[in-house]
């Protein structure tokens, strides 16, 4: 008998509504461009109705990016780190350490030494996470954990050792802070900057919210914020553009199949953590030089928002970068305004529920769609029946916003295959 082989053909592609195939919505540069035009005008008549100027000033959106930078950068650290199939939850920790080295070595050189100093501190700190994880083979949650515990604990007993004594004492050191660190060079695009602050102080619609948005960010800009935007730029080309890339994610998606093509895993998955201990560092000693000293306590959990962020990103730089701005944004909100701004949000979000309970109808999603219009028409009477919000919720906007983004991205996130997974040399063998 002959066995005849046969050939199934694929069901054809289907358009559903929303567009795109089979019904996956595609975000084109058309169509993000939409969407950022529709953002600006919906942004710009919640501050035309509400009165709250400060939604789109340039101080706003300035205390937005310094927010968003430590989240960013931390949320980078835990992308490169997964990329290659560790999970990275010692992040704060390596914050930490950051924090700590950076206003060390800061304090009794430059700013630019306490960088290097508290890059340096994270490499380290990824460096004991790799050997405890990927040598031997300790569980990656349980591992992050223990980073976080050790890292607080040691530079508690640092501190106490370095900037309670002597000289370091003497100015202004203390058993919980350093002394003072000099600030980094701060840039600002001359004549630009002073004519968008006219037309931001107009008040009209569009035009003064985008000199506004534009102006804070061509406005007494940190060194460390460029630095911060072009290593987001570099991650994407570096992990999605290079031979060295695909053998760092191809870590993460199936290390037997990297193995068998000749790439040693061991090595990436050493590379990526300790480039994700760097970029850690990095963000605690942006946080360290920002206020002009260490602080213990000073991260205050921003590590397990940059993995959040970086979740809600899908594990790409683009949306990690949309999620720390918006926990910026909402963070520089509340800092600066607060129950006043706060309250208009409450009217932004309103209208956003709006649209995206039509969207969800419009997709067929009625359950989502009811869900949405009901919150939708919650915070819309919240906002007509008060004239401002308890100082409790205003200090919590940053952390609700975090969880709101989370649980409406959670059903597109795609992680990688192998993240968290223990490996063994050979073992596909």
């Amino acid at each position: 008998m002959t066995a005849t082989a046969t050939t199934q053909t694929p069901p054809p592609a289907t358009r559903r509504p929303g567009g795109g195939v089979n019904g996956r919505f595609k975000l084109t540069l058309p169509v993000i461009l939409l969407i950022v035009a529709a953002a600006l005008i919906l942004v710009s008549a919640v501050r035309a109705i509400t009165g709250a100027e400060d939604v789109t000033s340039a101080g706003q959106v300035a205390g937005a990016l310094s927010g968003a930078v430590p989240i960013g950068l931390a949320g980078l650290a835990g992308l490169w780190s997964e990329r290659a199939g560790v999970v990275n939850i010692g992040l704060e920790g390596m914050m930490i350490l950051g924090t700590f080295f950076g206003a060390w070595a800061g304090w009794q050189t430059n700013p630019w030494l306490g960088v290097l100093a508290g890059v340096a501190g994270g490499v380290l700190g990824g460096l004991v996470h790799a050997v405890v994880t990927v040598t031997f083979g300790v569980d990656h949650i349980i591992a992050g954990v223990a980073m976080n515990i050790l890292a607080t604990g040691v530079t508690a007993y640092l501190a106490k050792r370095l900037f309670n004594v002597g000289e370091a004492a003497q100015k202004g050191g203390t058993p919980k802070q350093s002394p003072p660190i000099d600030d980094i060079k701060h840039f600002t695009v001359p004549g630009l900057s002073h004519w968008l602050s006219t037309l931001e102080k107009h008040h009209w619609f569009l035009v003064s919210d985008l000199a506004g948005i534009v102006g804070g960010v061509v406005t007494n800009i940190s060194a460390l914020t460029l630095i911060a935007l072009v290593l987001f730029v570099a991650t994407f080309f570096i992990l999605w553009r290079t031979p060295f890339g695909l053998r760092l994610r191809s870590c993460g998606e199936n290390p037997v199949a990297a193995e068998s093509l000749g790439v040693n895993v061991y090595t990436y998955k050493y590379l990526a953590v300790m480039i994700s201990g760097g970029l850690a560092g990095l963000a605690g000693v942006f946080l360290a030089i920002g206020t002009h000293f260490y602080l213990e306590g000073q991260t205050g959990g921003r590590g397990y928002i940059g993995l959040a962020a970086m979740i809600f990103g899908n594990w790409r730089p683009g949306g990690l970068a949309m999620g720390a701005g918006l926990f910026g944004y909402a963070d520089s909100l509340q800092l600066r305004n607060g129950g006043p701004s706060v309250h208009a949000l409450l009217l932004l979000l309103a209208l956003l529920l709006l649209a995206m309970a039509a969207w969800k109808f419009y997709r067929g999603a009625r359950l989502g769609a009811a869900i949405a219009l009901g919150f939708a028409v919650l915070l819309a009477l919240w906002y007509s029946l008060t004239d401002s919000v308890p100082d409790e919720v205003v200090q919590a906007t940053p952390y609700v916003a975090t969880l709101l983004v989370m649980g409406l991205s959670a059903q597109r996130l795609r992680m990688p295959k192998a993240d968290g997974l223990p490996y063994r040399k050979g073992q596909g063998g």
